[in-house]
């Protein structure tokens, strides 16, 4: 998918000094309008798309510095960073700083490079400010940025919550239809459970998604309930390797079992999100192999 431009959206009652800005369908970042701080939730996929995306909300910085806040390092995130002013602080988990230093980070920009000619322009530029632990703040008078380390997705993954508008930017800690894990590991199935909850538990009026377009806070009981009927489904098959083979191929554990798509949701679509099915059934059949319960 070519994205070629940007547009401005809001939700139904979300609070107007939070702006989200979407670039067709591939991913929402946020611009956030604090009494003392600008802040940029996410920088999108490219230079140019970033810089376009500061250009519509032109009207709304003013004389207000700018931060940057990268929710993780997953390259539709991040990748336009390098369109920012040296001196524009980018913050992110310390965790972002390992997964940069992995090889795999310039192996998916060269391979990203080779597919569109939109990313030829992109330069990796990491965060410059990293916190550790579960959680920083940015106190911009008005309104309270609280960054939460939410991993699960991914080891980096950072949300923010806006407690005086009870909003929470999940970016892809929460995600509709479903959620994907970071990789196989039991521990992970279990931080990302721990996250959804973590963010259920700020009883939110809003929860804004990078994916999905919508802020229903529905979304994150949806995504819930969803990994528990996996977790039961597959924990009435044996426990042996062979009994959990192939289970994404079986009837009752395809994705419609487990949760409804939309009818007009386009089959490309579908099938990205059967991809991440799939991902969190091995992860699942995984734990259940392991005897390791990720609730």
């Amino acid at each position: 998918m070519t994205t070629t431009d940007l547009e401005l959206a809001t939700y139904p009652g979300l609070d107007e000094r939070i702006i989200v800005i979407r670039a067709g369908d591939e991913v929402d970042c946020v611009f956030v309008v604090t009494e003392r701080l600008n802040v940029l939730v996410d920088t999108l996929a490219t230079p140019a798309l970033c810089a376009r995306a500061l250009e519509l909300v032109s009207a709304h910085i003013g004389d207000r510095p700018l931060i940057t806040i990268n929710s993780h390092m997953d390259w539709d995130h991040f990748w336009g960073n390098s369109v920012l002013d040296v001196r524009t602080p980018i913050i992110a988990h310390s965790a972002a700083i390992e997964r940069l230093r992995d090889p795999e980070a310039k192996h998916v920009l060269s391979e990203k490079q080779a597919e569109e000619t939109r990313f030829k322009d992109v330069e990796i530029v990491p965060p410059t400010i990293t916190f550790s632990g579960n959680a920083m703040a940015l106190h911009g008078g008005d309104l309270t940025l609280e960054l939460i380390h939410t991993p699960g997705h991914t080891p980096d993954h950072v949300a923010v919550w806006i407690p005086e508008v009870r909003t929470c930017l999940a970016v892809d800690a929460v995600e509709y239809p479903i959620p994907e894990v970071w990789n196989q590991s039991p521990d992970n199935l279990r931080k990302l459970c721990a996250s959804l909850k973590q963010i259920r538990d700020l009883h939110a009026n809003h929860v804004v998604l990078a994916h999905g377009q919508t802020a229903d806070p529905e979304v994150v009981a949806g995504n819930i309930e969803y990994l528990t009927k996996l977790r039961d489904a597959v924990g009435r098959v044996p426990v042996s390797s062979a009994a959990l083979e192939g289970l994404h191929e079986r009837s009752g554990f395809q994705l419609e079992d487990f949760v409804s798509l939309p009818a007009d949701m386009p089959e490309d679509t579908k099938n990205f999100y059967r991809e991440f099915h799939k991902s969190n059934l091995d992860a699942v059949a995984a734990a259940h192999l392991a005897r390791v319960d990720f609730f």
